[in-house]
């Protein structure tokens, strides 16, 4: 049966990479179509060379997984056009198996690309591949060798938004083995002008030449190093059961939102004989303050944490005090970005600068190996974004603008001290 591919009106440059056969490496900006046109040309592959295997990955399988759907939903528009099926077997989250023999599949790559071994590959799609820890492609290059070899494909295809410089990624842009293509936002025309000139005030200039012009960049003075962060983000996928749930201790950090564009961040971290690993990260929109309370209480029911960590200034400070009416004192504890507080005999006082001792401690424990990270597309956006400089007073002065998911980290983090574990390296 002859399939015809779907037709749409492609800008210049998603023409060429539809065009193209050969290893591609797609820099782009937010929002310009590249995973449309990257799910396009994997289904094109898979129709047009039967029996030949295709593997999507991505740094979280979230993210993979949203490249994988529109690979299918593709596939399912080109049956509806011809009136039958292409599907040999109905696709699960991970496989589609077409009826050329032809398959694709969706992979977490997990820390080393241990998931993903064993399997011989014709083409590989790696979407936001600069977020991919460094070791996966030790793994995964052997796999499409065989191909290259013996029946001419074995091809590689990243996208990615930039994240600093160095990497695989980064340096494929100088790979001659790589054809490159580089697309800013600025570019696109279905990005209104007045959203990209309200970014470009809301955001530093280094964010918005990463995240919207699709430049790699660096900040001097970014709080946590890209290179550093890329280390410790060092897992994809975590189950409870077999990390030994039974030995382990959680803990929760919450940064509320305020007013504005801001959202809730949760983010949850076990503490394991000593070693500190961050498993979950949530964030969603400013919800009225009996939803958040609720969800909080929903996730203490399933991880029963020890102790949960919460921002009690501003608009935070009621809904902590309903928290500790509903969950008790002793596992709420109020961590203000502004100061540090302690209780003697009963009263509260306050005790220096606060913030800065709440990110110093999460980056030693960075530093010092003491903590791993889930992999997660959000929190490594909000890391990377914070920023630190010294004011005339010969203090340290700690911002960003998208900085919720880190609020919620540092605070995660904070068990340790209040554990008075001694984690640390000196």
């Amino acid at each position: 049966m002859e399939i015809k591919e779907l037709k749409f009106k492609w800008d210049k440059w998603q023409q060429e990479v539809l065009d193209y056969d050969g290893n591609i490496t797609l820099r782009t900006g937010r929002q310009v179509g590249k995973s449309e046109v990257i799910s396009q040309k994997a289904v094109q592959f898979a129709m047009r060379h039967e029996g030949t295997t295709t593997m999507v990955i991505a740094a979280s399988q979230r993210q993979s997984s949203l490249l994988f759907e529109k690979i299918r939903d593709n596939i399912e528009l080109l049956g509806d056009e011809s009136g039958e099926s292409l599907f040999a077997d109905n696709p699960t989250l991970t496989k589609i198996i077409l009826k050329n023999g032809s398959r694709i599949y969706c992979m977490p790559a997990g820390k080393t690309g241990h998931y993903i071994r064993g399997f011989t590959i014709d083409l590989l799609i790696a979407d936001e591949a600069a977020y991919i820890p460094e070791m996966v492609w030790n793994a995964v290059i052997p796999m499409i060798a065989v191909s290259a070899k013996t029946r001419g494909y074995g091809w590689i295809i990243l996208l990615s938004t930039p994240f600093g410089k160095g990497g695989y990624f980064y340096d494929s842009f100088t790979d001659k083995d790589f054809k490159a293509w580089h697309v800013s936002s600025e570019n696109c025309l279905r990005i209104p002008k007045k959203l990209l000139d309200k970014e470009r005030r809301r955001m530093t200039k280094a964010e918005y030449r990463q995240e919207y012009q699709g430049e790699f960049t660096d900040e001097w003075n970014q709080f946590f190093s890209t290179k550093l962060i890329l280390e410790r983000m060092n897992f994809i996928e975590w189950n409870r059961e077999e990390d030994h749930m039974f030995f382990s201790d959680y803990y929760l950090g919450v940064d509320f939102a305020g007013y504005g564009g801001d959202e809730n961040a949760f983010v949850i971290c076990e503490l394991t004989k000593g070693k500190l690993k961050i498993v979950k990260c949530m964030a969603n929109e400013r919800r009225p303050a009996p939803q958040t309370i609720q969800q909080i209480e929903d996730l203490h029911k399933v991880y029963n944490f020890k102790k949960i960590f919460v921002d009690d200034g501003g608009l935070g400070s009621p809904i902590t005090d309903l928290l500790k009416q509903k969950l008790g004192k002793r596992i709420i504890m109020g961590l203000n970005n502004s100061s540090k507080r302690i209780e003697e005999q009963g009263n509260e006082k306050k005790q220096g600068i606060f913030k800065e001792d709440l990110y110093a401690n999460t980056l030693l424990l960075m530093e010092t190996g003491r903590l791993d990270i889930i992999a997660d597309p959000d929190l490594q956006r909000s890391m990377k974004c914070i920023t630190f400089n010294h004011t005339e007073h010969r203090k340290i002065k700690i911002f960003g603008t998208y900085t919720h998911l880190t609020e919620a980290l540092v605070r995660a983090c904070w068990c340790v001290r209040e554990k008075g574990l001694r984690l640390y390296v000196y």
